[in-house]
């Protein structure tokens, strides 16, 4: 196979379509050990940024960047007729829900209508934006198949689900083992040999609805899981019982038990929104995934029990959220990352500001942001506190100053156990 020699020799082209958290990574990656990579992504000011070697992602170092945009191993386009040049093409664009709670593929459509234009015979095309199990065969192979090409033999087509996890210090691009799928033998060793040239660790399956079913049944892992300590932490409130208390003795046990936390709801682009996927699937099957549909239910009233918590704090100054300032400390959807995809932060804001609360916020990772009726502005930590008659912790970033926290707010509502250890009368614990 001549790819496979291109591939070996570092004379194959790696195109990337989608220059996000999964996108950006993976071309920085291959470009860093000694690639030619083209990012295409429709964003303007994403490139701009890219090619003036500004990282807007964390776990992309801008000297990382500017190093590859420097040499000439990546560039930065809004033109799609670039990836024409590409041997091996990589989809990572976003597959948000619709409102409905069933998948949007338009991304996922898009672009691989902009591989369509470009393909030629020898190309090897890789999707790993997350999605249902079936994608791959029944949406992509059947729009490059259309340009007159035998899938598998004029083309290689795979599967291979983004593991990305912003913010993790330890598991990042390279070492993060890669599950691939391919529609044929062919297509799965190509795969392969593409993503070994910079992956420690990648690990072949027997078809591309394998691959996309193991990063599902991954997020649903963790999605109904969390679901299930969040009831916990609901009950233990009802009991007058420390579900973090409960939580740090249970994992002393060396085998069985694997513990998760409870939080004010889901965020992020994978975990909120992949069960449903699943689930969506199962019923073209006349199957009710209700295990993961009732974990879906816990995990989206979390913000609602937050409110109620704010509003037992207020309570006990006898005040009413009504008319109260209210100050949400972190609005990232996860600690030391500044993405707010599917925060629930969003959603606690837009609660208390409907229900008439003051709402700001302090976040050294946003500075700003709008969303549905909120337009906001971050508030410096130092002055946060001022005039504020409720604070709530959201996203426990590692910069804060918690001990500062308990001194200068009048209240406190703690959903991540940052303040733990700190029991008085001014500190609410989900």
């Amino acid at each position: 196979m001549e790819l496979l020699k291109r591939i070996e020799g570092k004379q194959a082209k790696l195109g990337v379509i989608g220059l996000g958290y999964v996108g950006l990574p993976l071309a920085v990656e291959f470009a860093r050990a000694g690639y030619g990579v083209i990012g295409y992504d429709v964003d303007e000011r994403k490139v701009k940024e890219l090619m003036a070697g500004r990282s807007y992602i964390p776990d992309v170092p801008s000297e990382h960047l500017a190093e590859v945009v420097n040499n000439g191993k990546f560039v930065a386009t809004t033109d799609p007729r670039r990836l024409a040049d590409a041997d091996i093409i990589d989809i990572c664009v976003p597959t948000p829900l619709r409102k409905t709670k069933d998948p949007d593929m338009t991304y996922v459509v898009q672009a691989v209508d902009a591989v369509a234009a470009v393909l030629r015979k020898g190309q090897l095309i890789i999707l790993e934006s997350t999605t249902y199990p079936g994608t791959t065969v029944e949406v992509v192979q059947p729009t490059l198949a259309a340009k007159g090409f035998k899938p598998g033999t004029d083309f290689y087509l795979a599967f291979s689900p983004e593991r990305v996890d912003p913010g993790n210090p330890q598991y990042q691009t390279k070492n993060i083992p890669k599950v691939v799928g391919g529609i044929n033998e062919e297509s799965t060793k190509a795969a392969v040999a593409f993503y070994s040239q910079v992956m420690d660790t990648v690990i072949p399956v027997s078809s591309p609805s394998v691959a996309e079913m193991v990063k599902l049944l991954e997020n649903t892992f963790r999605a109904v899981n969390i679901g299930l300590v969040n009831e916990l932490a609901l009950m233990c409130h009802r009991m007058g019982l420390d579900v973090w208390e409960v939580i740090d003795a249970a994992k002393t046990k060396p085998f069985g038990f694997m513990p998760f936390y409870p939080g004010p709801g889901l965020g992020g682009h994978c975990i909120p929104i992949d069960p449903f996927y699943l689930s969506w699937k199962a019923r073209q099957y006349n199957f009710e995934a209700r295990f993961i549909e009732l974990a879906g239910v816990v995990n989206g009233a979390m913000p609602e029990f937050v409110v109620q918590r704010i509003i037992d704090a207020l309570n006990s100054q006898k005040k009413s959220l009504n008319g109260s300032r209210v100050h949400v400390i972190g609005v990232a959807y996860k600690r030391d990352v500044n993405d707010l995809r599917e925060s629930p932060a969003l959603e606690v804001l837009e609660l208390l500001a409907h229900r008439g609360a003051t709402v700001s916020y302090t976040d050294p990772y946003v500075p700003e942001f709008k969303h549905a009726h909120l337009d906001l502005k971050s508030v410096p930590e130092k002055s946060m506190h001022d005039g504020v008659d409720c604070g709530v912790i959201i996203t426990d970033h590692k910069v804060f100053d918690y001990p500062a926290m308990v001194r200068n707010f009048k209240l406190l509502v703690d959903t991540r156990n940052a303040l733990k250890g700190v029991t008085r009368d001014s500190v609410f614990k989900l």
